[in-house]
């Protein structure tokens, strides 16, 4: 079984302006790399679990903030490392600046035996799509232009 993950492509129209959200991994393997390691807000699900109902739990816990609307489904992509992303677009508007993402533990430093805590989104930010798709990673780029063509 290939792994999947489902997530949210939030934007909104700003003065006829095209705005997509993107979240930046935390940790510190991505402390100091920008474009290309943006992503939506997503995560894993299994093949019992409906992959929308998925995104909305992914979105809440990387941002602390629900979505809702209408989701407009996106085609899938597959990943460099063979996952699948499922992603739904929604309209809507939250503060990039109030975000609360969960945490998840590592090995820090590495080979150490001590536990760190990191958040999983470190950063988020609205983008126009010229530039968020220079911030995504690639795979996810075919989201923001599939976005382009349905509003």
């Amino acid at each position: 079984m290939s792994k999947q993950s489902a997530g949210i492509l939030l934007y909104r129209n700003i003065h006829k302006h095209l705005e997509v959200f993107l979240v930046h991994p935390g940790g510190p393997f991505f402390k100091n790399k920008d474009d290309g390691v943006w992503s939506i807000p997503k995560g894993e699900f299994l093949d019992d679990e409906d992959a929308l109902t998925a995104a909305k739990r992914e979105f809440l816990e990387e941002t602390g903030q629900a979505v809702d609307g209408d989701f407009i489904k996106l085609s899938p992509v597959k990943l460099k490392s063979g996952k699948i992303v499922h992603a739904w677009a929604v309209e809507g508007d939250i503060d990039h600046e109030t975000i609360v993402s969960n945490l998840f533990e590592m090995e820090w430093p590495p080979r150490s035996g001590k536990k760190a805590s990191f958040a999983e989104i470190d950063r988020a930010g609205w983008f126009a799509t010229d530039v968020a798709k220079i911030k995504v990673n690639p795979a996810q780029s075919t989201f923001i232009e599939e976005l382009e063509s349905l509003v």
